[in-house]
Order: structure tokens, then sequence, then C-alpha cells
């Protein structure tokens, strides 16, 4: 496990500050930006009851991203008024500008290597459902390395490395429109976001509503307000690597010790699951910490804070703090619970270990937990029933069977067919983990209608005539088939079903709840 996860950082180190190969030290500063994240985003700006304050602090200074607008139109459809909050930890060692963090806080606080290393990886994906009702909140971390579709047509990668690859895309054409600087930084990371976010979309099938964004320097900020943090572990550790060494049992960090705790996979049995354990009782730790100490209903305790939040923070431009705030009573209550979505496997794929995965598995998984039901006949948004736009009598759509299950191609066709759209051809393909969608011209909206169902972005072909859809059914491929009749035909008015039972071991590991100091390896 130790030298699976040294070739990754390997893969990792090589890559520059847009996502690309080059020599240099593996990058382990990682998971400093995922605790990050939910300290500020869920303990800082979800459970403040300082109305006046916190208006005022958010309409001064506090950096908004209108990244979540391409997403909207194509979201899954919204149940009821409950909320989902994507946490990105972004591993940068650049400021919000793009300038390199400081030399001696890279190499001697973090102990990171330097400044000029490390890509644009989002190292933390962490989902927050939080109910309409103010009940149970239940997040979902996403491994790094997952290996997935990313959005807008960009093939399969690791998860984390969907904001790079599309900040480097978006820098390259502004580049050449000569666009430099600080202004080039920031439209290329809002590019990276926009990636992100639709990816992380597709992925689990529910819409994301809001987001937040916090770099490496974030949690060594916030790390020095809250300072020390109590956390415990089940046995004593000693890694070189992260300067991880502590004993067993519960112990006070400081901010440079709380970056070795959360940043430590070597020496741990999972290693970078094993670390997002770590991450999420940290997390639980320091809610706990500052509720208890009463520093939610305290002037002076959160100046400090919010001082932090707005210079190392970036949220979405229509997230009302406030209203926000009173929908999340129960995140430092202890109401909580953090899980670890499960992989199917390691496996190599571009010179690089990966963590393998089955979509169609994870989806079902994450709506179970947060109570989706199937839509009903009346919902025309739902992703399911909407694969047909209003023209498709006029759509042909061929399909092509690359996943290796014996008929796929003809069900889906069928499918299809069944939705209102014209049979096409019906073949066999080379195989393939995945599935595709292209379109010829005028027949873009199915192609985008038809992806949708399937999870993926479809793309414009030139060999596909005009009027035609081809789909490629890859392996794991989900179905265009409509959803069976809900039991509560409520038309537009329906509701999110209850959570369904889900086994704990369908998660990677014990989940970690919130509401204390949890004791983790």
């Amino acid at each position: 496990m130790r030298d699976r996860h040294r070739s990754a950082d390997r893969a990792q180190a090589r890559r520059d500050p847009r996502g690309r190969s080059r020599a240099g030290r593996p990058v382990r500063a990682a998971a400093a930006a995922r605790i990050a994240v939910c300290v500020t985003s869920a303990a800082v700006m979800l459970t403040s009851g300082v109305g006046w304050f916190a208006y005022h602090w958010v309409n001064n200074g506090l950096i908004t991203s209108s990244a979540l607008d391409a997403l909207r139109k194509g979201a899954p459809p919204k149940l009821d008024d409950s909320v989902n909050l994507l946490l990105i930890g972004l591993d940068s060692r650049k400021d919000m500008d793009g300038n390199d963090l400081p030399k001696e806080f890279v190499q001697q606080e973090l102990h990171a290597g330097s400044s000029g290393i490390g890509g644009y990886n989002t190292n933390t994906l962490i989902l927050m459902h939080i109910p309409a009702d103010g009940g149970k909140v239940t997040a979902f971390s996403i491994p790094r390395d997952d290996y997935v579709e990313i959005a807008g047509g960009r093939g399969e990668h690791k998860i984390k490395e969907a904001y790079g690859i599309a900040k480097a895309e978006a820098e390259d054409k502004l580049t050449a429109q000569g666009i430099k600087g600080a202004e080039l930084e920031h439209r290329g990371r809002e590019a990276g976001r926009e990636a992100t976010l639709a990816t992380v979309q597709q992925f689990l099938g529910v819409p994301i509503d809001h987001f937040a964004e916090v770099n490496l320097l974030g949690f060594y900020d916030i790390a020095k307000v809250v300072q020390p943090v109590q956390v415990c572990l089940k046995k004593p550790v000693r890694d070189r690597y992260s300067g991880a060494d502590f004993p067993a049992g519960l112990q006070d960090l400081n901010a440079r010790q709380a970056l070795a705790f959360v940043r430590q996979r070597h020496g741990l049995t999972g290693g970078d699951l094993d670390r997002t354990h770590r991450q999420q009782a940290f997390i639980s730790s320091v809610t706990h910490k500052l509720k208890s100490q009463g520093v939610w209903s305290d002037l002076g305790k959160l100046q400090g804070l919010f001082d932090v939040v707005k210079k190392d923070v970036v949220i979405d431009d229509r997230w009302n703090i406030l209203d926000f705030a009173r929908q999340a009573p129960n995140l430092t209550g202890g109401n909580a619970e953090f899980h670890t979505l499960p992989i199917a496997g390691f496996a190599t794929r571009k010179g690089e270990d990966v963590n393998l995965v089955d979509p169609v598995k994870v989806r079902s998984l994450v709506q179970a937990m947060i109570g989706r039901q199937a839509p009903t006949p009346d919902e025309p948004s739902a992703p399911a029933r909407s694969a047909a736009p209003a023209d498709a009598a006029s759509t042909t759509v061929d399909v092509r069977n690359a996943s290796g299950i014996v008929g796929a191609a003809a069900t889906e066709s069928k499918s299809l067919t069944a939705l209102g759209y014209r049979t096409g051809q019906v073949a066999n393909a080379p195989a393939s983990r995945t599935t595709t969608v292209v379109y010829g011209k005028g027949a873009e909206e199915a192609g985008r209608r038809i992806a949708a169902s399937h999870g993926v972005s479809a793309v414009p072909g030139a060999a596909v005539p005009a009027g035609h859809v081809v789909v490629t059914l890859g392996v794991g491929f989900t179905t265009s088939a409509p959803p069976p009749p809900s039991p509560h035909p409520s038309g537009g008015d329906a509701k999110p079903a209850a959570p369904s039972p889900v086994p704990s071991d369908a998660f990677q590991g014990d989940a970690v709840k919130m509401g204390g100091v949890p004791c983790v390896d």
C-alpha cells in the first residue's frame, strides 16, 4: 500500500500549477485544504446565529463565484428545500492571484517542498446534504483518486484533476487573447470550478445548490485561530513524510501538528482512504470545540474566524448565509455523519494509480441515503423522463454496445424508442469503460438530454449524420429506461422519500459521527 501511494505521489508531483507533467518533489499537502474547506464552510458559515454581524461580514469582502450558473439548467430536479453543499479543498501553493506562497511558509510550516510544486487538484470533495426539516446532516467524501468521466467531454481522469484540466484549457485560450496576470488566474480558476462542480453533479446524480472552496493557505490560517484542537488516535503513529509523530489517545494539537495529523497517509493501512477519516474526525473536533466554547454567540471570538474566512474562502454568489444557517442547526449539535464513498478496487490508468468506481452503485447509494425517490410522470425536468426533447420524433438514435453485456444495445434502443426517438442502427463495438454520446448537426438538444440520462456529456461529431445521435454503452452504463411509477403520484409536488436503510459496509470504512472527538487510526 505504501509503494502504491508513493507511486501516485510521484505522478502527481510531476504536474505543474496548471495540471501538466513536470519533475518535482512529491506533493503531500493535499489534506490540509480538505480540512480548511470543511472547518470554514461547515463550521463558520453554516452555524452562526449572529445575524447582523454575519450579514455585514458577507457583504464586505467575501470572495464569490458564479461557477454554478452553468450547471443549474441541466441539474437533476430538486424535490424540496434541502441543500446540497459541495466543499472543495484545492491543493495549490498559490494565493488568489496566482502568486507563489512564501517559501518559508511552505517549507518550514507545512514541510511540503517548494512553493512552485503542486497543481490545482481538488484533493477534497465532500458533499453535505442538509435536510429541509433540519434533520440529520449526511456528508459524503469522494476519494480524490476516483477514476471518473470528467464533464465537458474531457474523458476519464482522476476526479481531483477536473479543476486543473479545465483551468489549463481556459488559460490557453485566454492567453491567446492577451489575458495575463491576476485576471488570467481568476478566470482560469472559474473554469476549474465549473468543471469540478459539473463532474461531481454528474457523478453523484444530485443537484449541487452551493459550494465553498479553500486553498492550502486557508487551513493554516484557521488552525492558528482555533488551536489547540483535541484529537484521538487508536494507536501511536510516526511518519517522516508528513511529520506526524503522535501517541495513542487524546491529545491537543497546535496548527503545525494539525497539518501533520490531517496530511498523514504513509503508514496507514488504507492510505488516502484512512486519511479521509482523519479529516472527518478533525472537522468534528473543531466544530465541537467551537460550540462548547460558545464561539457562535460571541462576536469577539467570531471576528478572528471571519477575518480568515473572507480572505481564504470562495463561495457561490447565490448563497444567502443567514437563510442557510437556519437550515443547518444540527451541524454542530452532533446530528451529522460522514461517509466515505466506496471504490471497486485499484488499477493503473494512463500511467497513474487510480481508484476504480461503479458510478451506478455510487449514485444509487447517495440517493438512497438522502431520500431521493423516482420522479413522477408529471415532472418534465427529471433526467430519466426528460431524455426526449419535443422534436424527438425527428431524431434517430444509433446504439452501440461496448459494455460486454449481451443485448444491452437492443434494450437501450427500445428504451429510447419508447421515449419517442426514431430507432436507428443497433450494433456491437470494441470494449470501452466509458459511455459516450455523439450528435450530428441539428441533434444537439437530443444528444444533451440522452447524455444527461447516462451521467455523461454529449459532444458533436463530424462523422455523425445530421439528425442522428450515436450512443456507445460502456461498462457500468446507466439506462435511459423510464423509472417505475412512483408510489406517491403527487405530480409536481413530489416529496423526497424517507432515506433508505443502507448497510454500514456499503461505504469505505466506518462512518464518522460529529458531536465530539471521535477516535480514528
